[in-house]
């Protein structure tokens, strides 16, 4: 796991410092990025060139997404992952549930650190990952009731997986958008 993540910080870091392949993309003017926000590489590039980022998501370790968006997320009502509890569990399961958070406080710093101290010299300010992901200006998320647990919502997620998608022709207003996909 740890070589993997080298990997992709490695990559990130060669993607953010190719001078040339970043005052391309700066001169293109792009719209908006459509990143992942599992690996924040995309989202430290549209923090530099001052776009607004679409995030395109299941989840992300750690509950980082619900940190980022601000949505509740108490561990007394909202499952874990691997937990299989619903939003209904009886005292001794919801002990369980916030036992089953702790661990995340250590993975995240251990996963997403790199990403921050390279964020930070890229960006020439201090800032984190969580920073980061608030910056996020929209959050597809292949979410679905029927088969994740009910969970409250910021305006600004929108599902776009299972049974709650309708087949619609989107009308297209004004110019063509320009987006950057990473």
């Amino acid at each position: 796991m740890k070589r993997v993540s080298d990997l992709a910080v490695s990559s990130c870091a060669h993607l953010l410092y190719n001078k040339e392949l970043v005052r391309y993309l700066e001169e293109s003017r792009f719209d908006a990025l459509l990143t992942d926000p599992v690996l924040p590489c995309g989202q430290i590039l549209a923090e530099h060139l001052s776009i607004p980022s679409v995030f395109f998501l299941r989840g992300i370790p750690c509950g980082l997404d619900f940190e980022a968006t601000q949505c509740p997320n108490p561990p007394s009502y909202v499952p874990r992952a691997f937990t299989e509890h619903s939003d209904r569990m009886n005292f001794f399961q919801r002990v369980q549930n916030l036992i089953f958070d702790i661990p995340n406080y250590f993975l995240c710093d251990f996963a997403f650190q790199p990403y921050a101290k390279l964020a930070s010299e890229f960006l020439q300010r201090d800032v984190t990952v969580r920073d980061l992901l608030r910056q996020g200006s929209i959050w597809l998320m292949r979410l679905d009731f029927v088969l994740d647990y009910p969970r409250p919502l910021m305006p600004n997620i929108i599902f776009i997986g299972g049974v709650n998608c309708a087949h619609k022709k989107l009308p297209q207003v004004g110019r063509p958008q320009k987006i950057l996909p990473w």
